[in-house]
């Protein structure tokens, strides 16, 4: 089962049933731009989670670290994934490297898969790590299809209809 792709809102999947939706955040704590200012005015219980999550104080939570997943129930049927894998947000590291991690988006989609599998959930996502996180489309697409398609998880990508 492909990717598929749909145009839209990925703050609004179109699905019947349990829906997570993922999106990447950084490994430094910091939330307020791209994809998460969205989320934000749609709920504000992801944004608190990772702050929490972030300062130590959401012990239930796995530890904060590349690879690593936070699942925020926002509706009785929507989670959000609060996926760790970007290191820090400059454009470029010291290296001319990305912030992108993808073996950590990879190590987070595995969990996000795991949390599907027992929800009975398909995951809905913007591009992720590839907006601010600089990382390249067609990597993290085969990411998605590794972790999410091949084990027959309905996997949506979101993109806004162009203006």
């Amino acid at each position: 089962m492909p990717v598929q792709y749909t145009t839209g809102d990925a703050t609004r999947p179109f699905a019947d049933g349990a829906k997570i939706i993922c999106h990447t955040c950084n490994d430094i704590g910091a939330w307020g731009a791209g994809f998460v200012v969205a989320l934000s005015r749609r709920w504000p219980e992801p944004e608190k989670a990772y702050r929490e999550w972030h300062g130590g104080r959401r012990p239930d939570d796995m530890p904060f670290a590349l690879g690593s997943a936070q699942f925020v129930s926002v509706k009785t049927d929507v989670t959000v994934a609060n996926m760790i894998g970007q290191h820090g947000i400059a454009q470029r590291d010291h290296t001319g490297a990305p912030p992108v991690r993808y073996e950590a988006i990879r190590q987070a989609l595995r969990h996000v898969a795991d949390y599907a599998t027992v929800q009975s959930a398909s995951v809905h996502m913007p591009r992720i790590g590839a907006g601010l996180a600089g990382g390249d489309w067609t990597t993290i697409e085969q990411i998605i299809e590794d972790e999410l398609c091949a084990r027959s998880i309905p996997a949506t990508v979101y993109d806004f209809p162009p203006r």
